[in-house]
């Protein structure tokens, strides 16, 4: 098939792409101008990069032509901001994606998969781990407008018959995350660890989090493109609970050298736990994860190790 990744060259795109050309498929990378391409300069021969900008319709346009599959893993804004200026983000997000989805109406796409935020989406969870049927009621304009792309989703499929597959990933971490966007904490805390400076930490430590490995979110959009049966919204996680300050302890274990932590106050947008219930997903797409928080530790470890 052909496979449109928007946001291909970042993080999480990267191995997304990587996934879908090892499965031999062919794949189309639609990216700004500006990223980068260190991340995916290993597989570039065999990919079609096209450069663009999301909130052009035209240039939206264009990226879809003759594709099948398109996979949404493109957002221009981080949950820690996305409150200091909801009319970009829901101007540069919901609209941009209202674009493409227009396109891949027009144009015959077979599937939309959304990168959807199971992280943000749900806000102050009632039960732990959480379902994909617990109420959404997300505490910042990044959740509320992945939400409202969702809703779109849906009412495309019924307006239109546009097949789709959400997966709402909790916290991604991995090989190729930038610790200079400040966003993930596994990586932000391992690259400060490495260097012997010391970790900020919002509040207690306390908070709770779901941090999945990014091959295992690789995993999940291969198996989501395969899948024709009837549920929509999936949760993709590790399905486990680490505390922040767990997670330094993790840390140091694999970095084998005692950590300096500093405590910040909480942040207001911080939900005290959120974990994902991921039986759906282990049900209907015969996906679960593989890595071991310990090991994607090492892995990402030996990574960063390497850019320094």
């Amino acid at each position: 098939m052909k496979i449109l990744v928007l946001g291909g060259g970042g993080f999480i795109g990267s191995h997304i792409t990587e996934a879908f050309i090892k499965a031999g498929h062919a794949v189309r990378i639609f990216e700004k101008e500006s990223v980068a391409k260190d991340s995916v300069r290993h597989i570039l021969p065999h990919v079609e990069w096209v450069e663009g900008d999301f909130i052009n319709e035209a240039h939206v346009k264009d990226a879809v032509v003759g594709v099948d599959i398109i996979v949404h893993s493109l957002c221009t804004t981080l949950p820690k901001s996305s409150n200091e200026n909801p009319v970009y983000d829901i101007s540069s997000n919901l609209i941009s994606t209202l674009h493409l989805l227009d396109a891949a109406k027009k144009d015959g796409v077979k599937k939309v998969i959304f990168l959807s935020s199971g992280g943000t989406i749900y806000g102050m969870p009632t039960v732990t781990p959480i379902p994909e049927t617990h109420s959404t009621e997300p505490l910042c304009s990044y959740g509320i407008q992945k939400l409202s792309i969702e809703k779109y989703l849906k009412l495309y499929n019924h307006l239109h018959g546009l097949d789709y597959a959400i997966l709402r990933i909790s916290n991604p971490y991995g090989e190729r995350q930038r610790p200079a966007s400040s966003q993930g904490a596994v990586t932000v805390f391992l690259y400060k660890a490495i260097k012997n400076e010391p970790i900020e930490i919002w509040g207690d430590g306390s908070v709770t989090r779901d941090y999945i490995h990014v091959s295992d979110v690789s995993g999940a959009v291969m198996a989501a493109a395969g899948y024709g049966g009837a549920e929509r919204i999936f949760n993709i996680g590790s399905g486990e609970g680490t505390s922040l300050l767990d997670l330094i302890r993790h840390i140091e274990k694999v970095t084998g050298r005692p950590i300096s932590v500093r405590f910040a106050p909480a942040r207001s947008f911080d939900v005290p736990v959120n974990v994902l219930d991921i039986s759906r997903a282990k049900r209907e797409l015969g996906w679960s994860p593989q890595v071991r928080l310990e090991d994607g530790l090492r892995r990402t470890m030996d990574y960063l190790s390497k850019c320094l």
